[in-house]
């Protein structure tokens, strides 16, 4: 005896309802793409799907979840998927449930930026460029992802853009009205202005620009319940690290240096700015710190120390524990790993250089802890 109709649409209804959007990471069955899902009496189930937009990349992966699902289910013997797209208004409804019943033309706000955040922001800054700030950022978020946590990456560094390489994340950003679908690799999340430029092309931006396109990276891009955000900063002091102060001003400083005195000088000066800008030093990254030969012993290409002075010298400074959070080797994999897409600590997680980052990681995996709802023992005074 066949089961009812009802159970088995119950059941196709169920089955959907496990199918994610793969940008939104949501359930499509939440999202309003199912527009209809019907089984006819040879057992065949055919599904109405309304795409987000026309064209989506990520159409091919929606017809294989979805076939999967639909087909598990006792008493289908076919799957057909009819793909549509979503109208103006259903993109409207849709964006507004995503921003949390926000309207359309409700003025974008930065959720990292308000007080119920459970997001850690962490700004990944250096005095100057050539230190390995760009790879310590990619290898932390895919290590931190890599433990079971939700990351994103804004690459910041407008000028100098590299993150979606070194991340290996090649696909383009989806927009749906006025919101972003970030592409993902490895499980991060990533925007970078290199995503909105023909080629190779050079951005030449003035300040204002600038912070505009970091507040759109902030607030236009859906990046869902992150548990970790890093920054990659373009190197200095200049009009990036002061608009991150301004937007995140519970963004966390991370400064990476190399051994090297004369770097070590212009990181701290980096990391001073949180004197300015009343934002905590999380701690000091040391990268490139030796060379390790065949032989067991090491080089210190770029000199010794220069991690730790910065981090002493901060810590004067600001008049706060800033410690050394980690010392990494130089190895010739990292950037191998950069080019390729493929960060080190996922290419070759027992390399020292990936033990060292992985080590960091673990001491920033921390979620932050909201207060929203939480009780917090206060008692009005006795009269």
């Amino acid at each position: 005896m066949s089961a009812p109709v009802s159970t088995v649409s119950d059941a196709i209804q169920a089955a959907l309802a496990t199918v994610n959007d793969p940008e939104i990471r949501r359930p499509i069955t939440e999202l309003g793409m199912v527009r209809s899902a019907a089984i006819d009496d040879d057992g065949v189930v055919r599904v109405e799907l309304l795409l987000t937009v026309a064209g989506c990349p990520l159409k091919d992966k929606l017809h294989t979840d979805i076939t999967a699902a639909v087909a598990a289910v006792p008493g289908v013997t076919g799957v057909q998927i009819d793909f549509g797209v979503m109208s103006p208004e259903q993109r409207q409804e849709l964006q507004a449930k995503l921003r949390g019943g926000a309207g359309a033309a409700a003025e974008p706000v930065i959720p990292f930026a308000q007080p119920g955040s459970r997001t850690r922001v962490y700004a990944v800054a250096s005095g100057k460029g050539g230190v390995g700030k760009s790879s310590v950022t990619v290898n932390l978020a895919a290590a931190l992802a890599a433990r079971g946590l939700s990351v994103g990456v804004v690459d910041a560094d407008i000028y100098g853009h590299s993150v979606p390489r070194m991340l290996g994340a090649d696909g383009a950003p989806t927009r749906v009205e006025d919101m972003i679908m970030p592409p993902q690799a490895h499980g991060v999340k990533v925007i970078s202005i290199g995503m909105f430029t023909p080629g190779n092309a050079a951005v030449v931006w003035r300040g204002p620009m600038l912070h505009r396109a970091l507040q759109q990276f902030l607030a236009d891009v859906y990046w869902g319940d992150l548990d970790v955000l890093l920054l990659d900063l373009p190197p200095g002091t200049g009009d990036i690290a002061i608009s991150v102060a301004q937007l995140l001003p519970n963004a966390e400083i991370l400064v990476v240096t190399t051994p090297q005195t004369a770097a070590a000088e212009v990181a701290e000066r980096a990391g001073a700015i949180a004197l300015q800008t009343h934002q905590r030093v999380v701690g000091v990254i040391e990268n490139m710190s030796w060379l390790e030969l065949p032989d067991g012993s090491r080089m210190e290409v770029f000199g010794a120390g220069g991690g730790e002075a910065v981090a002493e010298s901060l810590t004067r400074t600001i008049g706060a524990q800033v410690p050394l959070l980690g010392q990494i080797p130089m190895d010739t994999r990292v950037r191998e790993g950069g080019d390729a897409g493929i960060p080190i600590v996922l290419a070759q997680p027992d390399a020292p250089a990936s033990k060292a980052l992985g080590a960091v990681a673990d001491r920033l995996a921390v979620r932050r802890e909201s207060l929203l709802g939480k009780p917090l023992g206060l008692k009005p005074a006795g009269r």
